[in-house]
């Protein structure tokens, strides 16, 4: 990983950006972001609990033929042997909607070569989250993870507790240097003990081993699942500046290396392959795969992802 210089200078250009999320600006910035969140995301999700959250619901409702790319787990098997045509049943969610996020914040995510850090996306991936599953009496909880220790915060409903929910992964300290993640514990912290059926997010960077595929997919056998994938342009290419040096800041190993052509070419080779196996972990788990970049709109990116779940959790096509 590239080291990074200062990026604040760099907000003021990009009405997207992020506020700034540490120091005395904190306060400030999370009522920023707050009404940024509002004022964007509002109207997203009116009406029944149908596409972000929870999924298809564990409520059962009408039949209606099955349509390419509808999920077969759902096939009325009575229905389709009757009429002899392929139909799947819809279903309703559950009126009180319970989300975990699992937020990582680890040494990987304390890096941005951007308008912001990727622990900065974190906190906004948040700020939406907890936007998005609010209000009708639904509880969110979270599980912070920064390597060196571990934060649980209980499920709660409201907008106090929202807040307090926020400002409590805002403000969690930076790891040592040299401590390093381990995302699929904190995934089985977030299995364990079993919860009432709901969503849950698992926020990160997904950058080093895959091993968190396996508990991924055994909290997929009761939770609806969205992955939130944080990316930073210098995650996936390296710049044309000669002479530059790389860290990994879980392990605080530095080399100095010429970013020559071929070595630029291979990195991000490996970076691509990288994120394709991300992917399709995500995908073999059944989870919703959002990116947001530090370097993109992240709410425009939410927005889509959004809008692209109702549409199929709805039946629709494409």
């Amino acid at each position: 990983m590239v080291a990074s210089a200062g990026n604040g200078g760099l907000r003021g250009d990009h009405a997207w950006a992020p506020p700034i999320l540490r120091g005395d600006r904190l306060e400030a910035g999370l009522r920023t972001l707050e009404l940024e969140v509002r004022r964007r995301l509002d109207g997203l999700l009116q009406g029944n609990h149908l596409g972000l959250v929870p999924g298809p619901g564990s409520e059962p409702g009408e039949a209606r033929p099955y349509q390419p790319g509808d999920d077969v787990r759902r096939m009325d098997w009575a229905v389709t042997a009757r009429t002899t045509v392929p139909h799947i049943r819809d279903s309703v969610a559950d009126r009180e909607l319970e989300t975990w996020v699992a937020a990582d914040l680890s040494a990987s995510l304390d890096f941005g070569s951007a308008v912001c850090e990727k622990r900065d996306m974190v906190v906004c991936a948040v700020a939406a989250i907890a936007h998005l599953t609010g209000g009708g009496g639904n509880r969110i909880g979270a599980l912070i993870a920064n390597g060196d220790v571990t934060q649980r915060v209980p499920a709660r409903g409201g907008l106090a507790h929202a807040r307090g929910l926020l400002r409590r992964v805002a403000e969690t300290p930076r790891a040592p240097e040299g401590t390093r993640g381990d995302l699929a514990e904190a995934i089985e912290q977030l299995r364990r003990p079993p919860r009432r059926r709901g969503l849950a997010v698992v926020i990160s960077d997904f950058l080093g081993d895959t091993n968190w595929q396996r508990p991924l997919r055994a909290l997929s056998a009761r939770h609806d699942l969205v992955g939130v994938e944080i990316v930073d342009p210098r995650d996936v290419d390296l710049p044309d500046v000669g002479t530059v040096v790389l860290a990994d800041p879980e392990s605080g190993k530095q080399r100095e290396v010429h970013a020559s052509p071929l070595l630029r070419k291979e990195f991000a080779a490996a970076a691509r392959q990288h994120r394709e196996e991300v992917a399709i972990g995500l995908r073999q788990a059944g989870a919703g795969h959002l990116v947001l970049r530090t370097d993109s709109d992240w709410i425009a990116d939410t927005v889509r992802f959004v809008v692209a779940r109702k549409r199929r959790w709805s039946g629709a096509v494409g």
